[in-house]
């Protein structure tokens, strides 16, 4: 061991010192300083401009690029204008809010840009009409209720059985005899017993649903005049509980003989008080005119009920018609009134039907019955046969407009 006072015990060296102690390393040498370019002995007073050669030292850097790419903010010369940052390039939050760990979003609301995009402008659509009606929540716990904006026709009065209705039109030719025989053969399909009064001197009624009346030992001309009783003059027909008292050509001049009679404005009520709770129905098919065979059918009636054609001309003889009724109503039958108003021979393709039947659901409201009776040929053809529609065609469309009339009359009564 030496004398001197820095010399030191091999014992007190680590490992680590003696290797760099054999391999001529002094281990007290500053360390290079890191980015400093590493200089050779032997060549750096040779070439010194050389580039030095892969240090074997752990620690040694490589060396930093001469010319650095500018940073991303750095003005661009002859613009005075900064590059924008990079697309993918993470904002730096402003000052006081903290990023979250390892995702590298804000913990904090975020901010739009100064200048956002404008959205699309709204294209307006078009107006889809009326709808099915607005969706009205009167409370906020409430189911939602869906109300139509459709107008509801109100319920008709309910009538009680039997009905007496009387089918009267003062103009000829707009489907009194149809409307009074298909009418109560359908009401008669329905399982109703129907009685159809045929009061027309023509005796159209009769024919068509199959009754010869020159076969027939009365009809309702004696009734009328010879106190004969009607359970008496009545006739089957070919149609289940459909029922005719027939009329006949004597008729043509009962009006004229009727005017000498005592009571000869209420004879056939009285006929047909006799036997009315026997029917569910009674429709007298009254003549095209305003004499004492109709007075004789309002005066027995509870309901009138008026065809009209969806033509001009139907509508002329409207106004006396509703003089007669008021003054049946007021001297001889309190209870009678216009309940049902039927829309016949339609033709949807013409303007002037739907202009009609427009003008008379103004005018009479809830009394238009809302199912109409279209022009079809078969319902022409059907009395020729001696048949009603139901039976002669009864998949016509003339055939399921008056079950569904039938359907409509039958819904008012009580």
């Amino acid at each position: 061991m030496s004398d001197s006072p820095f010399a030191t015990e091999d014992s007190d060296l680590t490992d680590g010192d003696r290797q760099n102690a054999g391999s001529g390393v002094d281990p007290f040498a500053a360390a290079p300083t890191v980015g400093a370019e590493p200089v050779d002995s032997t060549d750096s007073a040779d070439a010194p401009g050389a580039s030095a050669p892969f240090s074997d030292d752990p620690i040694a850097v490589a060396p930093a690029p001469a010319d650095p790419a500018p940073a991303p903010n750095d003005a661009i010369p002859g613009h005075g204008e900064a590059l924008p940052a990079p697309a993918d390039a993470v904002p730096t939050p402003p000052e006081g809010i903290a990023l979250a760990e390892g995702t590298g979003l804000s913990t904090d609301t975020v901010t739009a840009p100064a200048n956002p995009v404008p959205p699309p402008p709204e294209v307006p659509l078009p107006d889809p009409g009326p709808g099915p009606g607005p969706i009205v929540t009167p409370d906020a716990g409430a189911p939602a209720v869906a109300t139509s904006t459709v107008p509801q026709a109100p319920p008709r009065k309910l009538r009680p059985l039997p009905r007496i209705i009387a089918v009267a039109n003062q103009k000829g030719g707009v489907g009194k005899t149809t409307t009074t025989v298909n009418l109560g053969a359908a009401l008669a399909e329905q399982d109703h017993r129907v009685l159809v009064i045929d009061l027309d001197p023509q005796g159209n009624a009769t024919t068509g649903l199959g009754i010869n009346s020159r076969e027939l030992d009365h009809s309702i001309y004696d009734v009328l005049l010879n106190d004969v009783d009607l359970e008496d003059c009545i006739e089957p027909t070919s149609v289940l509980n459909l029922f005719l008292a027939p009329a006949s050509l004597d008729l043509a001049g009962a009006e004229i003989e009727l005017v000498s009679v005592m009571s000869r404005e209420t004879r056939l009520r009285r006929a047909i008080e006799q036997v009315a709770s026997d029917y569910d129905y009674v429709l007298i098919d009254c003549p095209p005119s305003l004499g004492l065979l109709t007075v004789n059918a309002l005066a027995a009636a509870g309901e009138v009920m008026v065809p009209i054609q969806c033509e001009y001309y139907a509508l002329e003889g409207l106004g006396q018609l509703m003089r007669n009724v008021d003054l049946v109503q007021r001297n001889l039958n309190p209870r009678l009134e216009l309940s049902l108003i039927v829309l016949v021979m339609y033709d949807g393709r013409t303007k002037l039907g739907e202009q009609v039947a427009t003008e008379v659901r103004e005018h009479f409201g809830e009394r238009v019955c809302r199912n109409v009776i279209p022009r079809n040929i078969r319902l022409s053809e059907a009395p020729s046969y001696g048949q009603p529609i139901t039976v002669f065609d009864s998949s016509s469309k003339g055939a399921v407009a008056y079950r569904e009339l039938a359907r409509e009359v039958h819904h008012g009564s009580a």
